[in-house]
């Protein structure tokens, strides 16, 4: 489906009519959570153009349902309105309220983010979950759907979560897994890619998901970035631009917005934007030539949304995040890259701008360009500052209603979209999808392509925290035909995070299961990458070892001096 359509006159218009008298300004005596002026309910009609429908309902809006619309935050609790004594306690804290519908119902949201704890790259900023089961995300975003359809807009709410896949993975038990991002970009075919992805959006679509913050748009750099790693397709901006628009293009074409990140690039950093300011450092000659590019391939794909980064971009505007610089989310992103969709900003609980306190840099995100703020660390702060700032003036309302617009256009657009049925998740369809992922990117760095990669009786041994996989490989190499025992050839595992100090030095296969770059200091007569842990990942790789398969993957970033693939 096509990407946002521009919403510049209609925009113009409506905001001639507020500017001439309609002030959305709560009359005296009016609570928070009610509108001065409700219209009827609103929903997405069939054929009807999304922009102009939206511009007619945020026309109709009060300040505190505009100020709402932009905020997109994290409730506790894994039901909608019944909750536990903790979850309770932990939306009061949050924001007053016992439930997420409360909270919805309160501050007027337009989303909510679910996650899962975990340990990855994001763990820092992620400490609890809504995450249980299929089922119960289902319930969940049902519950919240009912809430914000009583909300003065009438339109549903967006909920998103992370579903990248691999270490990334928000929503893990129950769904088809998929490979890392880098493991597609192994095997290098953007028609598998979109058909996994689109597998992905179908299962999301089914539980309510509507928008998933991904895929990683990001081109790392030669050294690789430790908080990207495998999340992204590679290294090669003509390589990563297919995948990312191939990914895009699945999500989206199964109802579910896709949501390209971390723009303008987090893969040439080495600092972990989620805990400091990381520099981009490159020229801005080199910004356009290497890390832009995935990002217009998405955004020409008809990407919905665009996540700002907290970068700091050196060449264009020095020690201002980038998801706080108008130069970069307004003048470039929009401006030079015609970008029309959501901007959202990625969440703002993180160290580098949560600094500037929650009203300050709830404002400045959206005076710079961002559309929809995820995850304000305080949301009573944010709702009320962005109030404020509207109130004197800080904050133009012509900025606010286009930034509301384009959230509400695509609501819009997703509810034109019919909801999968629970039955497509993890279907035996979707898990033939998965399983082909995963053959395809096994790549055999170094020792034979033809025949068993282990011979003898083969022992697996793994690095610590790795044990089930350990044991998930035993049993395919069985299933294999492979004898498992002691004498023979040592098959090796390392995992997430793994470095040097985790190979072991007499193994005659050591298998990198997440990046790949562990596999420049191993020795062993055979080196294979999977990108994956996941059951799927393991049967692929039991079939390389034992000879009973090809690896057709090719390595998408550079490890040492190895080549691309042995084969």
């Amino acid at each position: 489906m096509g990407r946002v359509k521009p919403v510049r006159r209609v925009l113009l218009c409506v905001g001639l009519l507020l500017l001439a008298g309609c002030s959305g300004k709560a009359a005296p005596g009016v609570q928070v959570g009610r509108s001065p002026t409700p219209g009827p309910p609103s929903s997405a009609s069939p054929g009807a153009d999304p922009a102009a429908q939206a511009a007619a309902i945020v026309a109709r809006l009060g300040d505190e349902d505009l100020v709402g619309q932009v905020l997109m935050p994290y409730a506790y609790g894994n039901d909608a309105t019944n909750v536990s004594a903790d979850s309770k306690a932990g939306n009061q804290k949050l924001g007053g309220v016992d439930t997420p519908a409360q909270l919805v119902a309160k501050y007027r949201v337009g989303g909510m983010i679910l996650v899962q704890q975990s340990a990855d790259p994001t763990s820092s900023t992620n400490p609890t979950s809504n995450v249980e089961s299929p089922a119960q995300v289902r319930r969940l975003t049902g519950g919240l759907q009912a809430a914000g359809k009583q909300l003065p807009a009438g339109v549903p709410l967006l909920i998103g979560t992370d579903q990248e896949y691999g270490s990334v993975t928000r929503i893990k038990d129950g769904l088809a897994p998929l490979p890392a991002a880098m493991g597609f970009g192994a095997a290098g075919d953007p028609a598998l890619t979109k058909a996994a992805w689109g597998m992905a959006g179908a299962e999301l679509a089914a539980l309510g998901v509507n928008v998933d913050f991904a895929p990683v748009a990001d081109t790392l750099g030669t050294a690789g970035s430790a908080v990207i790693g495998t999340r992204a397709y590679g290294s090669d901006p003509k390589l990563v631009g297919p995948q990312v628009a191939a990914a895009v293009g699945g999500l989206q074409g199964a109802g579910v917005g896709a949501t390209l990140k971390h723009f303008p690039g987090h893969g040439h950093t080495t600092a972990d934007s989620h805990t400091e300011l990381p520099v981009l450092a490159q020229s801005a000659d080199s910004l356009r030539a290497n890390d832009l590019p995935p990002f217009k391939a998405g955004i020409d794909a008809g990407a919905w949304l665009v996540m700002s980064g907290h970068l700091d971009v050196r060449s264009m505007d020095p020690g201002v995040p980038a998801s706080l610089s108008h130069k970069l989310l307004t003048d470039v992103l929009r401006g030079e890259m015609g970008f029309t969709g959501v901007v959202a900003s990625d969440a703002l609980n993180m160290q580098p701008v949560a600094k500037f306190g929650p009203a300050e840099e709830a404002v400045r995100a959206v005076l710079a360009g961002n559309d929809l703020l995820l995850w304000p660390p305080d949301l009573p702060g944010a709702y009320k500052g962005l109030l404020d700032a509207l109130h004197s003036g800080k904050l133009p309302k012509p900025r606010l209603v286009e930034a509301v617009t384009r959230v509400v256009t695509l609501k819009l657009r997703l509810a034109q979209i019919p909801q999968p049925d629970m039955s497509t998740v993890d279907s035996a369809a979707h898990r033939e999808v998965a399983g082909k992922a995963a053959a395809g990117s096994v790549t055999v760095v170094k020792g034979a392509c033809t025949g068993p990669l282990a011979r003898g009786p083969v022992k697996v041994t793994a690095s610590g925290g790795n044990e089930a996989r350990r044991d998930q490989l035993v049993e395919a190499l069985r299933r294999q035909g492979v004898a498992i025992g002691d004498g023979g050839s040592r098959v090796h595992l390392l995992g997430f995070g793994d470095d040097a100090s985790d190979l072991a030095p007499d193994a005659a296969v050591t298998v990198a299961m997440d990046a790949p770059y562990v596999l420049a200091s191993a020795k062993s007569p055979a080196l294979v990458a999977t990108f994956g842990r996941t059951a799927q990942a393991t049967d692929a790789l039991a079939a390389v070892l034992a000879g009973k398969a090809k690896a057709p993957g090719k390595l998408p970033v550079p490890v040492g001096n190895l080549p691309r693939s042995a084969c």
